[in-house]
């Protein structure tokens, strides 16, 4: 029963043919059959039967490829038979840890960027964090790795988490370099669905390919009761930082450990992996891997060495490969000295007697409330004054005193009263650094042109306040109309931050003017119309620094980024010392930036709240500049850095090295062979090839420049219905092109059309039509047939195939127990007098035939009764050889196999050994004590069992090889 429905048999259910996945017992003493649709109503449909119902029926039947149908091919060149070959050579998927599509996707990869699709297609499992810096073009990595695993077959289902000002951002990205259809679900997308789907159906399986917002799935209880009942191929966690464990379990924490088990591969992107505790960046690794560590207090490099779950890289360590693609930076600094006006509002802040729970507090409690209003005046005096009011009517409804503020409160209200008027005495003429900013802006020497649409400016400033007032004084003294300047902040709604930054990317746009708060410094993209960026207040964190300053300064960005920073200037001894701790920051970033790499190995913190923290404290407690900068100097020395270490460099155990034996060149691209010149020309011709009967398809053909135009007929038209609207052919009319240089003039160009999508389509394998196209082609040959070639007497073909010779090539495949090919090889048999006399590799044979449309097809009929009496030998020789192919697998992974599983074995044990440590260690009762144990002894057994199961459904392999002849070669002796 097992051998008639091994995974990979091809079936006949219902009148539709079947690719079986997976064979499962069932109660009833039959097989649930996980099955993929081959015929063409069924195509791209997958579905589960049961044998003993089907059986009862008389409605399934196992296609015997001994029992294949021949058919002579009489088409001009053979031209039905070379579509047919190529088609099916397309359909084979890759088993080894090569790249062998995403390279080719619409962009011009560095080296460093396949890194992490090499590094992860060693694994089983494709659990990795890409922890690359800011700008090193973090989206391109995961959109190679997912094409990788999309090109094998693991792709199918895909869900991406991000941020909400990033999601059209990362829809469009996926979409133009790599034709990855990922359907928004923003708040409005989301709600579509759900009107669209009865109640009770789960609104994650309408479609296959989708994106969407952590923070719209943590607010409604209703979405992750359908998460738990979903599963996805592949997950991917933008800015992953965000859900990492910082002390308690967020609800983005939560949900994020939640949809870790809900996919085989997890991709986490983020330039700040932790925040420099071992707890935090373990509960990141612990969503990828829930037997990495066993503690995050007490682990050894020996428990994950060879995991491969973490890359990262810094612009110093791939420079050599980038000086095209990262222009160096410019940083002006401009130093400012502070107005009269200015300085008598700083001295009226210090004048302050600030009070810590009703008393007057000089030390440092009270300093830190003086520091929280210090920072909003380096800000602005707009933000500084709605600070001070605030505190005002804090006080001023204190509830320490009987309901009255307190004798000490009430000399801070009335300080804080002068305070105001000495703010509200900074008009924008005596608020130097606004006036600075409009002479820079100015200046023939920043050459900031508003007008034109190509050089677009960005300012940052930490107070939504100071926001709000340069945009009603800029739009003013630079005379700019209302669409010309817009503010961005978290504040928004996703479809707010999504249009704003949309707009900011397109040259159609009025706007010219981007007023960011640091919502806007992670992750977005403002560089492709701007290089530009102006720190209007200096940040108060290194990290902010690093992620405003890489808006800008990144990967694909095509002009000199110009930083810019407005550095205020006081006499006043405490102020300018405060000032100068906020200029260090500033030249550590500079420094980390030339040098080192990661900015968080100066306050070791790795978290922008903290830093802040680290440096309120040192302005609240007087601490002298240069001692702060002698604090903070660059290390590794935290227990985060400590851990992160550990999971770097990987490199798998390939036994001793012989130190004799000269490094064998590393191969990490892979070119498939190809009867064709390229997927223009075979899609070309395959469009000819199907109207040569009769007209299908209405399409146009320009070689020289790789297009095609074609109206999608109405099966190609109905896929599009499942896929983003987005991306659904422009006035019934879908355009193609192969050529790179042109797609990525029409994705520039795209960005000036309102709709800011490509009207233009990137020609190559994983695109929808090219797709749609490779499912008609199968088509064209009868269900269970091949075709026959009679070759013509040229001097290659009497080269490759002997008078009184036929040809068989056929295809084996064997897959693991998770249906996933492990061996899926291509043979040409030989036969000569009726028996096998040879079995080659496929692909050295076709390249020795040179099978092309120039070939001579003579097109007479001939008696094809004596190949149909090889079929049996045949299947018999190729069944032959896969067990050959499958008996050196077993052997070379049987070792593997029990290597992962004793290793997972012995990290289970340790982590029962550091449980009844923790718990000897608790004062607890006994009984709960017991019940703690057995609570998470049953977690520990879960989570190894499902994960030794996985070890061995990937490293196993089915007994029964699924053997198809694919076509018949025979010489024409007449």
């Amino acid at each position: 029963m097992q051998t008639l429905y091994a995974p990979g048999a091809r079936v006949v259910i219902r009148d539709c043919e079947w690719i079986v996945r997976r064979a499962d017992p069932s109660d009833d003493g039959g097989y649930i059959l996980t099955v993929d649709g081959l015929s063409e109503l069924v195509s791209g449909k997958s579905a589960k039967f049961l044998t003993t119902i089907e059986e009862a029926e008389n409605a399934i039947r196992v296609l015997d490829p001994a029992e294949t149908g021949f058919e002579q091919d009489l088409t001009p060149g053979f031209e039905k038979s070379r579509l047919f070959i190529e088609t099916q050579l397309r359909q084979i998927t890759p088993a080894d840890d090569n790249i062998h599509l995403g390279h080719k996707a619409a962009m011009d990869p560095v080296p460093y960027q396949l890194d992490p699709a090499l590094q992860a297609l060693k694994q089983n499992r494709q659990r990795i964090l890409i922890a690359d810096a800011v700008g090193l073009g973090k989206t391109l990595e995961a959109g190679i790795l997912m094409t990788e695993l999309m090109r094998r077959g693991r792709g199918k289902r895909i869900l991406v988490l991000t941020l909400k000002s990033m999601m059209t951002q990362f829809q469009k990205e996926m979409w133009n370099r790599f034709t990855i259809p990922l359907t928004r679900l923003d708040s409005a997308g989301l709600q579509r669905v759900r009107n669209q789907i009865p109640g009770n159906h789960n609104p994650f399986y309408y479609y296959d390919k989708s994106i969407i917002s952590i923070d719209t799935l943590k607010q409604d209880n209703e979405y992750r009761r359908h998460l738990e009942q979903a599963y996805w191929d592949i997950i991917v966690i933008d800015e992953a930082h965000n859900v990492a464990e910082r002390g308690s379990s967020s609800q983005r924490a939560q949900l994020a450990q939640l949809l870790a088990g809900r996919s085989d591969t997890l991709i986490m992107l983020s330039a700040t992996p932790h925040d420099g505790k071992a707890r935090s960046f373990a509960s990141l690794m612990n969503m990828l891997d829930p037997t990495a560590i066993s503690d995050p207090d007490d682990y050894a490099r020996e428990d994950f060495r060879d995991k491969g779950l973490v890359i990262r890289r810094f612009k110093k360590d791939i420079r050599d490969q980038v000086q095209q693609e990262f222009k160096e930076r410019v940083v002006n600094d401009l130093y400012l000295n502070a107005t009269a006006e200015e300085e008598a509002a700083y001295q009226a802040l210090l004048d302050v007697p600030f009070t810590y729970r009703g008393e007057h507090n000089a030390e440092r409690n009270g300093q830190l409330v003086r520091i929280g209003l210090q920072k909003s005046i380096f800000s602005s005096p707009a933000a500084a004054q709605i600070s001070v009011e605030q505190r005002i009517r804090k006080l001023s409804s204190s509830k320490l005193n009987n309901g009255q503020p307190t004798a000490d409160e009430q000399a801070e209200i009335q300080s804080l009263q002068s305070l105001l008027l000495a703010l509200r005495n900074i008009t924008p003429q005596a608020f130097n650094k606004y006036q600075q900013l409009l002479k820079l802006l100015k200046s023939k020497e920043f050459g900031w042109n508003k007008s034109d649409t190509e050089d677009r400016l960005v300012i940052f400033s930490e107070r939504i306040e100071t926001l709000n007032w340069l945009q009603g004084q800029m739009k003013d003294d630079l005379k700019l109309k209302d669409d010309a300047l817009q503010i961005l902040h978290g504040g928004m709604s996703d479809i707010e931050q999504q249009a704003i930054v949309e707009a900011f990317g397109k040259p159609e746009s009025k706007l010219r003017v981007l007023l960011c708060s640091d919502v806007a410094s992670e992750g977005i993209n403002l560089h492709y119309l701007s290089h530009r960026l102006v720190h209007f207040d200096l940040p108060w964190s290194l990290m902010v620094f690093q992620q405003r300053n890489g808006r800008v300064d990144r990967y694909g960005q095509e002009q000199t980024p110009i930083i810019t920073y407005l550095i205020n200037q006081s006499d006043n001894p405490t102020v300018k010392g405060d000032q100068r701790i906020l200029e260090i920051l500033k030249e550590k970033d500079e420094q980390a930036y030339k040098n080192i790499g990661d900015p968080a190995t100066f306050m070791k913190v790795h978290d922008a709240e903290a830093e802040e923290g680290l440096t309120m404290d040192a302005m609240a407690s007087g601490t002298r500049a240069e001692d702060f900068d002698a604090q903070y100097q660059p290390d590794d020395s935290n227990e985060g850095d400590d851990l992160l270490a550990m999971f770097l460099n990987f490199e798998p155990d390939t036994g001793p090295a012989d130190a004799t034996t000269a490094p064998e060149t590393k191969v990490s691209t892979v070119d498939r062979f190809s009867l064709f010149p390229s997927d223009y020309e075979f899609a070309r011709q395959a469009l000819e090839a199907i109207n040569r009967e009769r007209t299908q398809v209405s399409f146009s053909a320009n070689n020289e420049r790789q297009t095609l135009t074609l109206t999608p007929p109405d099966d190609l038209d109905y896929r599009f219905r499942f896929l983003p609207p987005e991306i659904s052919p422009d006035n019934g009319s879908l355009v193609l092109t192969a050529d790179k240089a042109r797609f990525a003039e029409e994705i520039r160009r795209s960005r000036q059309d309102e709709s800011a999508w490509p009207k233009l389509h990137y020609l190559w394998p994983q695109h929808p039509a090219i797709q749609w196209l490779e499912d008609k082609l199968l088509a064209q040959v009868a269900r269970h047939s091949a075709p026959v070639l009679v070759l013509p007497d040229t001097t290659a073909i009497q080269a490759a195939l002997q008078p009184d010779e036929s040809v068989f090539l056929v295809s084996g495949l064997i897959p693991n127990r998770k249906a996933h090919p492990v061996i899926w090889q291509w043979f040409a048999i030989k036969t000569r007098n009726g028996s096998v006399t040879a079995i080659e590799p496929a692909e050295d044979w076709l390249q020795q035939l040179q099978l092309d449309s120039k070939l001579p097809n003579r097109a007479q009929p001939v008696d094809i009764s004596a190949l149909e009496g090889l079929r049996r030998p045949v299947v018999e020789a190729a069944q032959a050889e896969m067990a050959r192919l499958q008996a050196e697998y077993t052997e070379r992974y049987q070792h593997t196999l029990t290597q992962q599983l004793d290793a997972l074995t012995a990290l289970k044990a340790r982590q029962v050994a550091q449980l009844d440590l923790q718990l000897s260690r608790s004062a607890q009762a006994e009984h709960f004590k017991a019940a703690r144990r057995e609570e998470r002894l049953k977690r520990i057994d879960t989570v190894f069992n499902d994960y030794q199961t996985w070890v061995r459904d990937t490293l196993s392999i089915e007994p029964v090889p699924f053997i198809q002849i694919i076509a018949v070669f025979t010489r024409d002796n007449d």
